[in-house]
């Protein structure tokens, strides 16, 4: 049996006399007490199914990834709602978003509510994430910040009980700050976690979690170490060092065989480099066995109800299904997702958004390998104050 099989079987094991699950994103934990047995169970098939990667599916899904919208109120370097999607955009309205909780919401553990776009664009975002919460679900969202130094918005955050917030700040200045976010303010930023640090302490809240995140790339890595002081001064719950992902940017390249370490935000120092490299230091080193298991158990929503694979089809020319005309489990269930895992079992390499994605090289593991760093303040969880 699989070293990483025996693990998860001691996990399950624990899991059932305990009905306690604990499950990282982004190396923040995430504690789920009294899970219902039915979640519970579906957990523990959909993760021995990844070892075997069945092409029907075992169980349902363990996470979401849902796009709220793909407006934005920036112009971030190399994001593709930047240099154009070509696919409409708009806001996920409500109700499709209730259909598809009311669906799978039984079965899974976390949403990561957003995609392409600032989620909290969408004037329906805190209603999404209350609605969620009603079915035991942890939410997790990511931000530019900008709008939070409204008050409003900070309360209406605080009182949607998201669990965790990322705020996106990719520089301690505004000369390293704005390169890559684009008609950004830092000040504007960090006014808005301001903002929330101050209503969560005055509101007694104990969530959102705030996490601050740093994108490491050429131009601010000397920045590094004076990050912490800042997220201390600030009272942030995280600090968390991600590194930049430097492949072609173009996601159906029919020529990517290389990839592009020239990238200009790439950084000198190889701690943050988010793969490594053979003995030239010009060749990426490909993984053997590609640990990505988002096709059965993470499916990505789109705001129009689109599903697609993975977050690296922003185009969506490999489209699984519309939740607008099918429900979810004839999508989960239908013939385009059990094509697209019988062909990642066989050969993956052959797939056109799998074989240079981040999980195809070594270092480049979403699950726990592109966040270099992390270091944690207020929380609870103190094992994991400071890691490396």
């Amino acid at each position: 049996m699989p070293g990483g099989l025996i693990s998860k079987s001691y996990q399950a094991v624990r899991a059932l006399a305990t009905r306690q699950v604990r499950i990282e994103c982004d190396r923040i934990p995430y504690h789920f007490h009294n899970v219902p047995l039915k979640k519970l169970l579906n957990w523990m098939i959909v993760e021995t199914s990844i070892y075997f990667k069945p092409e029907h599916p075992w169980g349902w899904p363990t996470h979401l990834q849902i796009e709220p919208t793909t407006h934005c109120n920036l112009s971030c370097a190399l994001c593709p709602v930047t240099v154009g999607m070509d696919r409409p955009g708009g806001h996920m309205d409500l109700n499709l978003y209730r259909k598809i909780i009311d669906e799978v919401g039984d079965y899974v553990f976390l949403v990561l509510l957003w995609d392409w776009g600032e989620p909290f664009l969408n004037p329906s975002i805190y209603e999404m994430i209350s609605y969620a919460k009603q079915k035991g679900i942890k939410l997790v969202s990511s931000t530019n910040g900008h709008l939070f130094k409204n008050r409003e918005q900070a309360d209406r955050l605080i009182a949607s009980g998201l669990d965790s917030i990322i705020f996106a700040v990719d520089g301690i200045s505004q000369e390293t700050y704005e390169p890559y976010r684009q008609g950004g303010s830092l000040e504007s930023v960090l006014q808005g976690i301001r903002r929330v640090v101050v209503r969560k302490r005055d509101l007694k809240s104990k969530t959102p979690l705030i996490n601050l995140r740093f994108i490491v790339m050429k131009h601010n890595e000397h920045e590094i170490p004076r990050l912490k002081e800042l997220a201390k001064s600030l009272e942030v719950d995280a600090l968390t060092l991600k590194t930049l992902n430097p492949v072609n940017q173009d996601f159906y390249s029919e020529n990517k065989s290389e990839v592009r370490i020239k990238n200009e935000f790439l950084p000198q120092d190889h701690h943050y480099h988010r793969f490594k490299y053979d003995s030239t230091g010009q060749n990426v080193i490909r993984v053997r066995r590609n640990p990505c298991k988002q096709v059965w158990n993470n499916p990505v929503i789109h705001w129009s109800g689109a599903v697609c694979s993975c977050t690296y089809d922003p185009k969506e020319k490999y489209v699984l299904g519309h939740l607008k005309h099918q429900t979810f489990k004839n999508i989960w269930l239908g013939v385009p997702y059990r094509r697209l895992r019988r062909q990642f079992r066989a050969d993956w390499g052959k797939l056109p958004l799998c074989r240079d994605c981040s999980y195809a090289y070594e270092g480049g593991n979403c699950s726990n390998q592109i966040i270099a760093d992390a270091f944690f303040f207020n929380t609870q969880d103190r094992d994991q104050r400071s890691s490396k």
